[in-house]
């Protein structure tokens, strides 16, 4: 439903103003007219009326969100055209191990990795690691209370809250979708009236890039590379929800970190790595009575990404390629390099944190 046009003179269709009437009556007053206002004409009257009910419809009135309000801060996410298009903002921050931190002490010669402090191992894939004392997995997504807020029952509030937390099990947690199979539980929870969200996603699992990367939003691996060590996936982080910009709906904001153990694919291999991966999303609920969406689907306002221990040189695959000790000492840097990074760290959102390949500091 559009807003109208301002009201003008009662009773004439006139498109001026009360303010604007009552200037043309005193100029009329004060010098007999000659320096007072026309009327307009019954044909600028009508052109300015459709010209100002054009500029008064509200933005996203049966269109969905009002994606130019998002474009500055897709832009300050990442400058790369295609990415721009979507008006989203995706940001893909990735980093690797540090490989001075193991070269320097172990230059030519094999990794000692049984005998290193705190070095994960297959029956302790979390040691050394803060996210030993994390929850496990599904457990680690703790849904608040619903309550009623931007014009959403709790009921609806329940419900995409509910909603969000199934996506992020799916495209985070489900041995599926970690093996690099298509996450069609994940994708069915988008609305599909949204090309720049599911639509983008749908295309990045298909034909994947560094404009267009499913990493954005689901954890995947090559399966030919690596294979999970052990059945648990750490998970911290919080979720929350407020009001939108409008009537109708209601934003849930999920912060979490990930921390993934594996080991290289090959039969017999017993070294493990961890990736560590932190993913913010902002997912909204309309009142499909307000805006035009699909009833109980999520709209995808932003997603932003980084990983910790991910082969930088192999960026837009759409795979995580963790880094191993001994590949290190091999002198496979994986493009680490510039400033050190705690992928620990949540101090700071993500948006604060530079895109360019880091080394990380821990895993």
């Amino acid at each position: 439903m559009g807003t109208s046009a301002p009201e003008g003179r009662p009773g004439d269709g006139s498109s001026v103003s009360d303010e604007e009437w009552a200037r043309f009556l005193r100029a009329a007053e004060e010098d007999g007219g000659a320096s007072a206002p026309k009327e307009p004409s019954a044909d600028e009257r009508a052109e300015r009326a459709a010209r100002i009910a054009r500029s008064a419809q509200p933005e996203g009135w049966r269109t969905g969100p009002a994606w130019r309000e998002i474009d500055g801060r897709a832009r300050r996410r990442r400058n790369v055209t295609g990415v721009l298009r979507m008006l989203l903002a995706v940001g893909l921050l990735v980093v690797a191990i540090r490989p001075g931190l193991i070269t320097d002490r172990f230059a030519g010669a094999a990794p000692p990795v049984g005998t290193l402090p705190d070095a994960p191992t297959l029956t302790e894939p979390f040691r050394g690691s803060p996210a030993a004392r994390w929850a496990d997995g599904a457990a680690g997504i703790v849904v608040p209370e619903a309550k009623p807020v931007g014009g959403m029952s709790r009921q609806d509030v329940q419900h995409a809250l509910t909603s969000t937390k199934t996506l992020l099990v799916a495209a985070n947690l489900d041995p599926a979708t970690l093996r690099g199979e298509r996450p069609r539980a994940a994708l069915d929870l988008l609305d599909p009236l949204q090309t720049d969200g599911r639509g983008v996603l749908e295309k990045a699992l298909t034909d994947p890039g560094v404009d267009r990367d499913p990493l954005w939003v689901f954890s995947r691996f090559d399966p030919s590379e690596v294979r999970p060590a052990g059945d648990v996936v750490k998970v911290q982080g919080r979720l929350t929800y407020d009001k939108g910009d409008r009537d109708g709906e209601v934003r849930v904001h999920a912060d979490y970190t990930f921390v993934y153990p594996v080991v290289k694919a090959d039969p017999g291999a017993t070294e493990v790595a961890r990736t560590i991966v932190r993913r913010q999303l902002t997912l909204v609920l309309y009142d499909p009575e307000k805006t035009r969406t699909t009833p109980g689907k999520l709209y995808v306002l932003r997603m932003d990404e980084s990983a910790g221990n991910d082969d930088c040189s192999r960026d837009g695959d759409g795979f995580l390629h963790p880094q191993f000790l001994s590949d290190l000492v091999a002198g496979e840097d994986g493009g680490g390099g510039g400033r050190e990074i705690d992928p620990y760290d949540r101090s700071k959102p993500l948006d604060e944190q530079s895109q360019e390949c880091g080394t990380v500091t821990r895993t």
